[in-house]
């Protein structure tokens, strides 16, 4: 993410962990619980790391402060703590911000590709931590995200082919974004093969999002993204293998967990092509956070000597 988008990525992590962690020593505190325990458990820090790489890499320095601090004060103390949370917190926290500031959540920084000579990190600097009143250079350096992109110029009635003619757009999907997704895909393989996640809802949410956009893609190529668009754009990996795989909110009978993936696989595709956002993850696992125990009851083992 730092190779394709700068280093506005390692400051959202640093100020969404430091906020992250202080917050839920001060929920601790004030629910009289010990401290050190919870907070070197470090799910803090991993709720933070997972929303500072959703967010804006050109996001002013209060919205991973605000996000980080929904995610850990709302999302989980509010419920209970780590355990009883029902929905994810780092996706709670992007769709509030989202919602809430939309102008701010949407200014994403090119790639290094398609940088314009000259720009350096003072630049960077001053407009995440400054007023962001410099418009033209923010102007220079940013741009909508392919997803975005696709999805307007899509209801302007262009091609698929005219539209993909843009610098932002890669061989495969988004310039820059199909290389962060397909790092996301080694380092879920990874956590796969050391048996951190098992394969059921990252294969679930991939299946049902490439199912789905095949079978719409088949109908009219002309006007749909691929299948390898959708996957390889936006937060469909990350989503799968990172924010999905959460064990507090996510199924639990194997059954479920591909159940859960596939329906948030489908969720996300139907959010991107005809809701109101351009990309559908956070969205999606929230709405199928709620149905999780539905999908628990109905996909239960059968007890072992039992009809």
């Amino acid at each position: 993410m730092i190779w394709q988008f700068g280093y506005g990525v390692l400051f959202n992590i640093i100020i969404c962990v430091s906020t992250a962690v202080a917050a839920e020593a001060c929920m601790l505190y004030l629910r009289g619980r010990p401290i050190l325990p919870f907070v070197s458990d470090l799910s803090a820090v991993v709720t933070a790391v997972l929303l500072a790489l959703a967010l804006p890499t050109l996001a002013p320095w209060w919205i991973p402060l605000i996000g980080a601090f929904i995610a850990i004060v709302i999302a989980k103390h509010l419920y209970g703590g780590l355990g009883y949370n029902p929905f994810n917190p780092a996706m709670v926290a992007f769709a509030v911000l989202m919602v809430s500031f939309p102008k701010s959540m949407t200014v994403w920084m090119l790639p290094h590709s398609l940088m314009p000579s000259g720009s350096s990190f003072s630049d960077l600097f001053v407009i995440i931590f400054g007023s962001q009143s410099n418009g033209e250079l923010v102007d220079a350096i940013t741009a909508a995200t392919p997803l975005d992109e696709m999805k307007t110029l899509l209801g302007l009635n262009q091609t698929t082919t005219e539209i993909k003619a843009s610098s932002i757009f890669g061989s495969i999907a988004g310039e820059g974004w199909q290389w962060v997704s397909i790092a996301y895909l080694l380092g879920g393989i990874f956590l796969l093969f050391k048996k951190v996640i098992s394969w059921h809802i990252p294969v679930g949410l991939l299946a049902g999002l490439f199912v789905i956009s095949l079978f719409f893609y088949l109908l009219d190529p002309g006007l749909t993204p691929s299948p390898s668009f959708h996957l390889l754009s936006g937060g469909a990996m990350l989503g799968a293998f990172f924010i999905a795989t959460d064990p507090v909110t996510a199924a639990t009978t194997l059954k479920g967990r591909f159940i859960y993936g596939a329906l948030i696989g489908v969720l996300t595709y139907i959010i991107r092509t005809w809701g109101g956002y351009p990309e559908g993850i956070a969205f999606a696992v929230i709405l199928i956070n709620m149905a999780v125990p539905l999908i628990d009851h109905y996909t239960r083992p059968r007890v072992y000597g039992h009809n």
